[in-house]
């Protein structure tokens, strides 16, 4: 009796551990913790966010409407980060109230600034906008959008951001020295192949960058810049001079594929590359925005076409050979106004990482409708400097 009883006691504790392993299995990274190479975990200031919001009182003479528009009437959302002077200056995309739906106002990208991460002071007009240049062609009438930004080592901002013409959207470059003038160069793949990916739908470039001396900086990685890419799976390119950029192919001839969305994962419906990557110790780290799909091939764990944050580790050595990939989301839709807004499912969309003061800040957009802010400070500095 004493052994039927020892018996059902051992199947009944086995048992117990694998209800607790599936249900922790079913929460997300932000509940379980994150594998030793992962950035995190990020948490948000209590009571801070949104640190951005749409401002009907802003006004801009606007070149392509020839005439005063509320430029960030309606939303501001998806914002990248770099830090400059000792400030944490954040470059939000910003949308007027032209039209009704996703996609169908025109986009600028304004510029807020802080000295604590968490605070802003922001610019009364906008920094990059759909103008009479020579980016006209890319960029009207839909803008300016999801921009993200690395600096050089010589204090070189560049930005990756999407031109939309509501036809094409591109993925664009553009350089400045201050982050209030803005060269245009136009598409990224215009030149490479003979042209062959200039009109190409393409968005959301994420450049290689490392931690020098407590800055954080455009990276080389085996002798070329490198940027991951895309929407629909993470593609790779490379470049020499950080405008004109070279899309990576297989075997095929076609575009290398590094990550796709996985069925019955978060990330179901898109991989879609956040802010700049950062070398760290053990190798390439890619945060990115994965979608939920909204049919059977979800993962029924979130909600159906929910935005939740992924990560990604690929080798230094080998930069298209992924090492790890969380199956969880680390950072996902809590508050109220990211689980509904102009985009009603729910959204935390990655676009800018800095680190400032010994911490990474991370900036996304809610529901694409306001902007939030997320800090992790590390526990050592192996944690923090590659």
């Amino acid at each position: 009796m004493d052994c039927l009883r020892l018996i059902s006691l051992s199947l009944l504790c086995v048992s117990l551990a694998g209800c607790i392993h599936q249900a922790k299995q079913e929460k997300s990274g932000e509940e379980v913790g994150l594998p030793e190479w992962a950035l995190g975990e990020f948490i948000r200031p209590k009571d801070k966010n949104p640190v951005i919001t749409p401002n009907p009182a802003s006004s801009f003479d606007c070149p392509m409407r020839k005439k005063p528009v509320g430029w960030e009437e309606s939303d501001t959302f998806n914002p990248a980060a770099v830090v400059k002077d000792g400030k944490i200056c954040v470059l939000y995309r910003a949308e007027d109230n032209s039209a009704t739906g996703i996609g169908m106002r025109t986009s600028r990208i304004g510029l807020a600034e802080s000295i604590d991460g968490v605070t802003m002071e922001r610019h009364s007009t906008p920094v990059m906008f759909p103008a009479e240049d020579n980016a006209k062609e890319f960029e009207w009438p839909g803008g300016c959008e999801d921009p993200r930004v690395a600096m050089t080592e010589d204090g070189l901002y560049v930005m990756m951001y999407t031109g939309w013409n509501r036809k094409v959207p591109r993925l664009c470059v553009a350089t400045s020295r201050d982050l209030l003038t803005w060269e245009k160069h136009g598409p990224a793949f215009a030149k490479a192949y003979d042209g062959r990916f200039r009109d190409m739908a393409c968005k959301s470039g994420a450049i290689v960058t490392k931690i020098v001396d407590g800055k954080q900086v455009i990276a080389k990685v085996n002798g070329k810049y490198l940027m991951y890419w895309g929407e629909h799976m993470v593609a790779v390119a490379t470049s020499d001079d950080l405008i004109n950029w070279t899309p990576v192919l297989n075997d095929q001839n076609e575009l290398l594929g590094l990550i796709y969305p996985r069925e019955g994962y978060f990330d179901s419906a898109l991989t879609e590359c956040g802010p700049p990557a950062i070398i760290t110790d053990e190798g390439i780290l890619l945060l990115y925005n994965g979608k939920n799909q909204t049919d059977e091939r979800r993962d029924p764990r979130f909600n159906a076409g929910t935005y939740s944050a992924g990560q990604v580790l690929f080798d230094i050595n080998d930069p298209y050979k992924v090492i790890a990939r969380l199956d969880v989301p680390f950072f996902q839709p809590t508050a109220d106004f990211e689980k509904s807004g102009q985009y009603v499912d729910g959204t935390v969309f990655l676009e800018g990482l800095v680190f400032f003061q010994g911490k990474w800040f991370l900036y996304y957009g809610c529901a694409d409708s306001k902007v939030g802010v997320a800090i992790y400070t590390p526990a050592s500095k192996s944690q923090s400097v590659s």
